[in-house]
């Protein structure tokens, strides 16, 4: 029986280029209510679109409290440990990738940035409420 190899390393590399994805989903997503809500773009507060931004951060900001890693981050570390990488061979993606989103700092630092964020987000969730029907909520816009 023929069997394919599994390709640890791209496999990597795709979970670390949706990690990414969730960091601009997460920081971006924000920018984009404050921005859509001075520029009266209504979408922004679309129930569906809030909430997801919000469990998304929730989720960032409970892990970090309770000191646990990403599963992405666990993930991509096992299907690297998978494809036998060393610390210093890397791929394009994930060179780039891991310069724009790892940074060193304590613990500590990163989960009270998680929180500030977080506080930011419902704060914007307050100023900006979203809304659940097509109608769109124009007391709130500003």
């Amino acid at each position: 029986m023929f069997t394919l190899p599994i390709p640890y390393q791209l496999l990597a590399d795709m979970v670390l280029a949706l990690h990414f994805g969730v960091v601009v989903f997460v920081v971006g997503g924000l920018v984009m209510v404050l921005l859509g809500n001075w520029l009266c773009w209504h979408w922004v507060n679309l129930w569906w679109f809030r909430v997801i931004h919000l469990a998304a951060i929730v989720i960032v900001v409970m892990q970090a409290w309770l000191g646990q890693l990403c599963p992405l981050t666990i993930l991509e570390s096992w299907l690297r440990t998978q494809a036998g990488a060393v610390p210093y061979n890397s791929s394009f993606i994930e060179y780039w990738l891991q310069k724009l989103i790892y940074y060193e700092a304590p613990f500590w630092v990163f989960t009270l940035a998680y929180t500030g964020f977080g506080l930011l987000v419902l704060w914007v969730w307050h100023r900006y409420p979203p809304y659940r029907n097509s109608k769109t909520n124009t007391d709130s816009q500003h």
